[in-house]
């Protein structure tokens, strides 16, 4: 019996796209690999500008999104594997987030609530 193996070993990104609700990939082999967004929570919860915002780490062995602190593998596009990270640990980083981000808002002096009288 014989096996299929895939070698990612010299596979690398040359392209990357994030939409609202997809990763894709295009690598140094040709291929196109999509993956859902909902696969990577901080991608899901990243504004287009954040999401917009990545390097390739590794020679494009990987791709790093610095504001998110997200990092994806090739090897895990190649081999379909959504993210690992725990429900407790992403609970942990959105509320990191949102403080900060409320933070920065009061710092500025400006809320992105509606005030109403009454």
């Amino acid at each position: 019996m014989t096996s299929s193996t895939v070698d990612i070993q010299h596979v690398r990104v040359t392209t990357l796209t994030v939409s609202d609700d997809l990763l894709t990939a295009e690598l140094s082999d040709g291929r196109t690999i999509s993956a859902p967004l909902s696969w990577y929570p901080r991608l899901c919860h990243g504004t287009a500008e954040e999401r917009e915002d990545w390097r390739l780490i590794g020679g494009g062995r990987g791709i790093h999104w610095q504001q998110l602190d997200e990092d994806v593998s090739v090897e895990n596009l190649v081999f379909g594997r959504p993210s690992t990270e725990s429900q407790t640990s992403l609970k942990r980083w959105l509320e990191t987030r949102n403080k900060g981000q409320n933070q920065s808002l009061d710092r500025s002096g400006r809320s992105g609530r509606i005030r109403t009288e009454g």
